[in-house]
Order: structure tokens, then C-alpha cells, then sequence
């Protein structure tokens, strides 16, 4: 946004900062987020706290330094007000669940360690955040926010203590990290329709289970070296000889990897799918669902558990779940797999149109909070700043794509995050 639209969106932003930062108990602290978040929103390549408040008439580098980096206000409540509100306006299809790095110099920024770089593509010094968005495909928003803490980080008390992490913050796996944010969000009363997530996550039996647990739906890609057994065959219990302990059920075949079974199906049984309308036109590719139950030792071993938690007793019996593969024109074997615990029969394209092909909204959600908006420019090195820097960007985002789904928000007037740099079209 430029100074114009920046002034011209003056008056519904002091109303939406009143609503959402109303948990924030002071008034000069209201003040300074409408500040900050004029800021975040304004042109400028660099959205660090200096650049702000440069380019702002009001702006006080002193004061948002202190507002952002020392001020104890909480940021859990705004962002619970942000997730509350955007949720019924955006009618989410699904919530999905990624990751996103931000580089760094140096070892003391809060969580920083040399590890998996996505915005990189390679291992590199960076902190790392889970992040949970509401998707539909005409909007999105992050609802809440997770800091992935290294194990490096765990038992460091000097720099835990430099940094300001609380004791009863450790490290977590991502996934844990995903279920933990779902349950937080569960008691804002907020339940997802249904999730989707890269192969990062969905080929994590545990995370897969954590979300039948749960009752929630899922649509999860998965690498092609996922075994899986044909969801017709069942599980063989040996004569026991009445020595020794009884031998339990099991599959008489080995499993097969995904690429086995999808390349195993012919082309003939894929049915072309449209998506949605691309820059370049109408996005489409040939699908297929078919009914399996996914093999592998940390997956019979929690279908296990569940089963004697509930029964007292397990006949060996997987699981059964949709894998739906996807087999592009011109290629010559299927591209991509994945899992899905919805009910059998959920038509092909639904899965593909309204949800395994919706992911693209959360990069569209990082290219703006991070180009546009600046969620990566924060130079501080504390929790307390990085939370409170998130949750502020976070609330620049809510509030621009609340413009943009208002009545005539497609006008040429309409608030946007024009990037400093270029995107590509999703």
C-alpha cells in the first residue's frame, strides 16, 4: 500500500485494531499496533523496525522497540481474536498446516540453528515455525503460530535465558507441534473441515493418527515409497500349538510402495479433473482413488493400540483410507500420492478441486506475509519479539484480506501487499 491507501484505510483499521487488540490492556500500546501495522503495510523493501518508523509521519523507532521487543502484552488473545474473526469470513475448506524458515545470522535469536532451509532449499542457519491457515480458494489465513525449538535449544539455559524461553518451552517435532496448535485452536472453538498437508507431514504415520484421534478429516500427500496393502485383503492369524505365546495376525503378502500400485492401475483408469482457472487457464490433471490400508511397522503398530484401547484386542486389520494418485497428460507414471481418512466414496473431485490441490493458498500466504508484509525482517532476538512480531503481521494480513472480501474490494483503490520483489502466479 502506498501513503494514500494507507491514509484512505485509516478509519477501519483504528476498528479492527480496537476488536482485535482489545485484550491489550493499555491505550498507548493500541496506539503504537496501529502504528506498527501501518508500517508492516506501507510500500517499502524493508519492514524492520528502523525502516518503519522512517517512513512513517508517527513513527518512534524507541517506542515500537520497546512495544514489540520488552512490552509484556500477550499476543496469544489477538491472535485467538484474528483466528475468531477470519474464520466465518474466509468459510475455510480446509486448514492447512506447513512450516516456514527464516535465515539468520549469528546463534542467539531465539531457536536459531543450522537446519532444513526451505526459504534457502538447503541446510542453513534459520529459525523454523509451524503454522496453521485457514484455506479457502479465494482466501486464506494463519490462525496461530508454533516456534519449532531445536534440540540444541533444549537444555542451553544461557541462551534460552538471552533469549527470554520460558521452562516449559522444549523441543517438539513439527508434527506434534501441528496437533498440539489444532487442539489449542479446538478450545477457541474453532474445528478444521478438514486438513492438508505436504508429504513433510502426511507421511507421518503418528501425525496421520493424531488427527483420526481426533476426529478430524485429512487429505495428506505422502512420498512414493509409502507401502500400502490392497484394502480387500485381510490379515491371517497362524494355528497356535498351544506352547509359547500365540501368534498374532498378519498380512500373508508383503506390501507394496504406492508408485507400485498407481503404475499397476493403467492410465485408462484415470479420470481428467479441473481444479480451478490458472493465470494460463483451466488447471487440470487425471486422477484416481482407490481404497488401501498403509502398511509399515510404526503403522500396524499404532493401528495396534488403538484397536486394544478401545476393544482390549486387535485382529490385525489396518486401517482403510483413500490413496488418491495423480497420473499428468504426457507423463510417463503417476506424479503424486495422497492419503485421505474421509468417508469411501468421496468423489475424485472433491479431494482433488476443494482439497489436495489446495495448498497453494499457503504459499501465496508466506510470498505476501514475507514480501509484502515483513514477517521475516524482524531483527530482534528474543521469544517475546518474535511472537509479538508474528501475531502483528499476522494481524496486517487479516485486516487486508478482510478489505479484499468486502463489497467492490477488486476496485483499483482496494488496500493490497504488493511484493518488493517479483512472484510468480500460483
Amino acid at each position: 500500500m502506498d501513503a494514500f491507501e494507507v491514509n484512505r484505510a485509516r478509519a477501519k483499521l483504528a476498528l479492527f485494531v480496537a476488536d482485535v487488540f482489545a485484550s491489550v490492556p493499555r491505550k498507548d500500546q493500541r496506539a503504537k499496533g496501529d502504528c506498527y501495522l501501518r508500517g508492516l503495510m506501507l510500500d517499502g523493501r524493508r519492514k524492520s523496525i528502523q525502516a518503519m518508523a522512517e517512513r512513517l509521519p508517527d513513527g518512534n523507532e524507541q517506542n515500537l522497540q520497546q512495544f514489540v521487543n520488552q512490552s509484556t502484552w500477550d499476543p496469544v488473545p489477538v491472535r485467538r481474536r484474528i483466528a475468531e474473526r477470519m474464520v466465518p469470513q474466509i468459510g475455510p475448506d480446509a486448514w492447512a498446516v506447513d512450516d516456514v524458515s527464516f535465515p539468520k545470522d549469528g546463534n542467539q535469536s531465539v531457536a536459531v540453528a543450522p537446519q532444513y532451509c526451505g526459504a534457502l532449499g538447503k541446510q542453513a542457519n534459520c529459525q523454523v515455525a509451524v503454522s496453521v491457515h485457514a484455506v479457502s480458494d479465494t482466501a486464506s489465513c494463519p490462525l496461530q503460530w508454533r516456534l519449532f525449538v531445536p534440540e540444541e535449544w533444549a537444555h542451553d539455559a544461557g541462551r534460552r535465558k538471552k533469549a527470554g524461553m520460558p521452562e516449559g518451552v522444549g523441543h517438539r517435532e513439527k508434527w506434534r507441534l501441528a496437533l498440539d496448535t489444532f487442539d489449542e485452536l479446538a478450545g477457541w472453538g474453532l474445528v478444521p473441515p478438514v486438513v492438508v498437508a505436504d508429504a513433510a507431514y502426511g507421511q507421518n504415520a503418528d501425525f496421520r493418527a493424531g488427527l483420526s484421534e481426533r476426529g478430524i478429516g485429512y487429505v495428506v500427500a505422502v512420498r512414493s515409497d509409502v507401502t500400502v496393502h490392497p484394502h480387500g485383503t485381510e490379515p491371517l492369524t497362524p494355528p497356535w500349538s498351544g506352547h509359547g505365546r500365540k501368534p498374532q495376525p498378519r498380512y500373508r503378502d508383503k506390501p507394496s510402495p504406492v508408485v507400485a500400485l498407481a503404475a499397476g492401475q493403467g492410465r485408462q483408469a484415470f479420470t481428467e479433473v479441473t481444479w480451478r482457472e490458472g493465470s494460463r487457464g483451466p488447471m487440470r490433471s487425471h486422477f484416481l482413488a482407490v481404497r488401501v490400508r498403509p502398511a509399515g511397522g510404526r503403522a500396524r503398530r499404532l493401528a495396534r493400540a488403538a484397536a486394544t484401547a478401545q476393544a482390549g484386542c486387535w485382529n490385525g486389520v489396518l486401517p482403510e483410507v483413500t490413496l488418491l494418485i495423480e497420473w499428468p497428460e504426457g507423463a510417463e507414471a503417476p506424479t503424486g500420492y495422497w492419503l485421505s481418512n474421509l468417508p469411501a466414496g468421496t468423489p475424485v473431485a472433491e479431494l482433488v478441486r476443494r482439497l489436495a490441490k489446495i495448498r497453494w493458498r499457503i504459499e501465496h500466504d508466506y510470498r505476501e506475509l514475507k514480501h509484502g508484509l515483513g514477517l521475516d525482517h524482524f531483527e530482534g532476538r528474543s521469544g517475546a519479539g518474535w511472537h509479538h512480531h508474528v501475531t502483528l503481521v499476522t494481524a496486517a494480513h487479516a485486516f487486508l484480506t478482510e478489505q479484499r472480501l468486502a463489497p467492490k474490494a477488486d476496485t483499483a483503490d482496494s488496500p493490497s501487499t504488493r511484493s518488493s520483489t517479483p512472484s510468480k502466479t500460483c
